[in-house]
């Protein structure tokens, strides 16, 4: 793979965001557009490589947020802005709704406290239900359910394309994003200088955004641990396109004091998705899927909605969320050495990532630093992948239909591979494409891409198994 140059350790950036999951990309695009020099700092090949890769991309509306909480308000915050900006950038927004749903007397004792609970937050549109009036709205849902809280303002959002959008834009803005760059220690002497594994790079203010490693970045950059991450694991199922119409809504259980239950709803892409586990783990980088879970999770998938029972399942797949070990956001300001930490972002990263980085850039402005002139945004509209709006394989001249699972053109694949952040992995070009992620997995079109893809990533293709020689 060719990258781009590193930074040069000459240049002296005005902050250095170091992480490239949804809550940096955010924060690299809100200081871009407020004039900032951003350096983003990656130390995968690709942007999202850690935890922002797998999650439920529900936008939600902090219902259930804890009250008067951080969190709350920066999920609020994040969700108006994406709300305001999404149609500008060609972003998706997929208007589902959500049932919390009870299914038992247990479970709808607690659903007046819930709804109490998410008016206090200042979210109006949710009522009470009887089950019969929950199922007029989503007939596929079981006969068992009680009762259930119906909150209208939770949607369905593409998460992969909402991140690479905040990049891009930051890019455009003049960011350089250093992919294949660990951070390996920090020193502050009045600027900041970063040792990394592609020679040092050097900001006058640093922001810690590395999700899975926010502890261990904040230890590297001097700092005495203030939180500590606990790895939590989330193991998902991704049903077959078959199984949409009986999911037109978000299914939301009735949350618990540790997690927010096995959640069953449909994408943006035309599936059903049916998780996450909630699995505490010492590991940070080998997520893996078990039978035996993924099994219940179908199962339980089908007493939600009983039609779901033997729909082929498209894929599985487990992501590994920032946990903490509390529950709050673990939020940072440094001033004297002009460094912000946001770390501990779970679940609700993808609805807070922009309000992160508006109180980011209102952290920063403490630091006394001068202000720059904010430019003008420049104006991008990212490809869709959705199923809501015309595809590329929709309109005329598309050429070669290379995935046929997910009908992606060669048009698509080569657009992403010139675009301004090519893929670094095949996972990238997955994520930006969907080629390989339908019902074959790849298994026929894996060796055109490889084709396709010579040279261009930092591994080279496997096809049915077995690696594609970079000078085949």
């Amino acid at each position: 793979m060719l990258h781009a140059p590193a930074p040069d350790s000459r240049d002296l950036f005005d902050v250095a965001v170091i992480g490239a999951g949804v809550v940096g990309c955010a924060v690299a695009r809100r200081f871009a557009l407020a004039g900032a020099k951003v350096a983003v700092i990656e130390k995968g090949s690709d942007l999202l490589s850690g935890a922002s890769k797998a999650n439920s991309a529900i936008l939600h509306t902090g219902f259930d947020a804890p009250p008067g909480s951080l969190e709350l308000e920066l999920i609020k915050a994040g969700r108006a802005e994406y709300l305001d900006i999404h149609a500008g950038l060609g972003l998706s927004l997929v208007e589902t709704g959500a049932l919390v749903c009870a299914w038992n007397d247990l479970e709808a004792g607690k659903l007046e406290d819930i709804a109490a609970q998410g008016r206090a937050n200042g979210i109006a549109e949710l009522r009470l239900v009887s089950g019969a009036e929950a199922r007029r709205s989503m007939p596929g849902l079981s006969g068992q359910l009680v009762a259930a809280i119906e909150v209208m303002g939770e949607h369905i959002i593409d998460p992969w394309s909402a991140p690479l959008a905040y990049l891009t834009q930051a890019v455009a803005l003049g960011a350089v994003f250093a992919r294949d760059t660990e951070v390996l220690a920090g020193r502050f002497d009045g600027d900041w200088t970063l040792a990394t594994t592609r020679g040092d790079i050097r900001a006058r203010a640093v922001v810690n955004a590395a999700g899975l490693y926010g502890d261990l970045v904040d230890e590297r950059l001097g700092f005495a641990p203030e939180f500590t991450i606990r790895p939590r694991k989330g193991q998902f199922v991704v049903l077959d396109k078959a199984a949409c119409p009986h999911v037109p809504r978000i299914v939301l259980p009735v949350p618990t004091e540790i997690t927010k239950g096995v959640v069953v709803c449909p994408t943006a892409f035309g599936n059903v998705l049916v998780g996450p586990t909630a699995e505490e783990q010492d590991d940070r980088v080998r997520a893996t899927v078990e039978t035996d879970t993924l099994k219940a999770l179908l199962a339980r998938g089908a007493e939600i909605v009983p039609a779901l029972a033997g729909i082929p399942v498209t894929a599985v797949y487990a992501g590994l969320r920032p946990a903490s070990d509390s529950k709050a956001y673990r939020i940072f300001a440094r001033p004297e050495m002009r460094a912000i930490t946001l770390g501990g972002i779970r679940s609700t990263g993808l609805s807070a990532a922009l309000g992160l980085a508006q109180h980011a850039l209102k952290l920063h402005a403490g630091f006394g630093l001068p202000a720059t002139p904010a430019p003008e945004a420049p104006r991008l509209a990212m490809p869709n992948l959705t199923e809501t709006r015309e595809r590329d394989w929709q309109r005329p001249d598309h050429g070669e239909i290379v995935c046929h699972c997910e009908l992606v053109t060669r048009r698509e694949i080569e657009a992403a591979l010139e675009s301004p952040i090519p893929p670094g992995d095949f996972g990238g070009l997955k994520r930006r494409t969907r080629a390989g992620m339908g019902r074959c997995q790849g298994f026929y079109c894996n060796a055109r891409l490889a084709d396709m893809t010579r040279g261009r990533l930092s591994e080279p293709l496997a096809v049915n198994g077995i690696e594609e020689p970079e000078d085949a």
